[in-house]
């Protein structure tokens, strides 16, 4: 059979990492069947609707390596079909217009309120039909639900699942300027784009009972569902946009790689075997839907820091650098083209240091400024002491006609041997006078990264 899946994201806010999360899987899925995968931005709701969210979804999934088939599907194109649908189940008997006005639907819902019940609309317009049509009031359109039986979705993570009908409100598909509603409109694309395979959070339950109902009365092939669970915060509780890190552009912008977030997303919710880490084709391979797991997974930044290290450590450094050049000309500043031959020399230890690309621009200012500012904890360090091992290295790291590591351990051992201290008590000066603090990388290499003439010209300041 033909797997067709989609993402289907509203451009209301920044892309939720949840979605994310929903996008990969129907990528993954499809990819794995040779199927096709497409982006629906689902923009009917005019007013909240952005622009600039629709430009950073699809640029953000980019950056990820989710990449849709084909154009992006505009749902707000394709509203015509979504109104001539609703007609088309006007006629069948499957709708009806609704002219109860605000202030009856609020009445309603008091009352159910005081009972402590939910609200759900009381079918006053169903089968209306000695009732007087008020001519103040703009109708909506209500599909007619089934009142008894049970609406039954067999779901490819969830297993098999049923609603009573009588739980199952006649929902809105038109509203009172003929806009159509999201359970329309998602129901009427997904028929239009032949889609196959529907996987999205398990909040959307209530949403596939809705929408198999409009299936059934168009006499549609109805796809088949997956609803994965929900992503919690590290406290347990649903994750909202109000928590920290919830959006892709959240670990974007602490320097998360690309590769590593997919692959921590991956496995939130899914498994295989004891298997950890995942390349892109292999996580293409061996995905499954039987491997989502129904619990929801709970989020957790220092797994994702974790892993975000081991690619930085094990990446090509060509890679790293062209990674690192992306990531601060989007969020810190550009790189100056003198700098970028050192920074690329030096990733081979500056990823030794790092669990995102935000600590290599940390670690990489000593590179990046020429003006080297020592902070006022570390200048304390400096003493009378300090400034003649500072000296003495200098006239020593002048005669050296080869650099090397080897040379350099043996002018800091004899520093070491003459002022009767430790490593410490040598590599501390040198190392706030070179990077302006006596925390970062390693001093060895700190020295070799750097123009000779610039270690001289930086020590000599002391």
């Amino acid at each position: 059979m033909s797997f067709n899946c989609r993402f289907a994201p509203s451009p209301t806010g920044p892309l939720h990492i949840g979605g994310v999360r929903t996008a990969l899987f129907n990528w993954l899925l499809a990819k794995k069947n040779k199927g096709k995968y497409f982006l629906r931005i689902e923009d009917t709701d005019k007013e909240r609707s952005k622009d600039e969210f629709k430009k950073q979804i699809i640029s953000s999934l980019a950056w990820l390596g989710i990449e849709h088939d084909g154009e992006e599907y505009i749902q707000s194109k394709n509203i015509s079909k979504h109104i001539a649908v609703a007609e088309n189940l006007l006629k069948k008997g499957f709708a009806y217009k609704c002219y109860c006005s605000e202030e009856e639907i609020n009445e309603q819902k008091e009352k159910c309120k005081k009972k402590g019940l939910p609200y759900v609309y009381n079918r006053k317009w169903r089968d209306a039909k000695e009732l007087k049509i008020p001519g103040n009031v703009q109708p909506v359109v209500r599909f007619k639900s089934k009142i008894s039986g049970n609406t039954i979705i067999k779901d490819l993570v969830q297993g098999q699942r049923n609603i009573s009908n009588s739980t199952v409100e006649d929902f809105i598909i038109l509203r009172k300027d003929s806009t159509p509603t999201y359970q329309l409109s998602a129901t009427v694309d997904d028929h239009e784009m032949k889609i196959t395979h529907v996987i999205r959070g398990d909040d959307h339950m209530i949403n596939s009972f809705k929408q198999k109902q409009i299936y059934d009365a168009m006499e549609w092939e109805v796809p088949y569902f997956a609803h994965i669970p929900l992503i919690h915060s590290e406290q347990g509780k649903k994750l909202s946009k109000r928590d920290n890190a919830s959006t892709l552009e959240d670990y974007i912008k602490i320097g998360i790689i690309a590769d590593a977030l997919r692959n921590y997303l991956l496995r939130l919710g899914w498994s295989y075997k004891d298997k950890e880490i995942f390349t892109k084709q292999e996580s293409i391979d061996l995905f499954d839907l039987n491997g989502v797991g129904k619990s929801p997974s709970k989020l957790d930044l220092s797994r994702i820091y974790s892993i975000n290290e081991k690619y930085i450590k094990t990446i090509d450094e060509k890679d790293l650098f062209n990674f690192f050049k992306e990531y601060v000309s989007k969020y810190k500043k550009p790189i100056d083209k003198s700098k970028e031959a050192i920074l690329l020399k030096s990733m081979v230890f500056l990823k030794n240091k790092a669990k995102t690309l935000e600590d290599i621009w940390n670690n990489s200012q000593y590179i990046i400024n020429d003006k080297i500012e020592i902070g006022s904890e570390d200048e304390k360090l400096i003493d009378d002491l300090s400034k003649k091992v500072i000296k003495d290295f200098i006239a020593q790291y002048e005669k050296i006609s080869s650099l090397s590591r080897e040379n350099l351990e043996l002018v800091i051992k004899s520093l070491i041997d003459k002022y009767k201290t430790n490593f410490k008590g040598v590599g501390q000066p040198l190392r706030i006078a070179l990077v302006g603090s006596r925390f970062g990388p390693g001093l060895y290499d700190v020295i070799l990264s750097l123009d000779k003439a610039e270690v001289i010209k930086r020590l000599n300041k002391i």
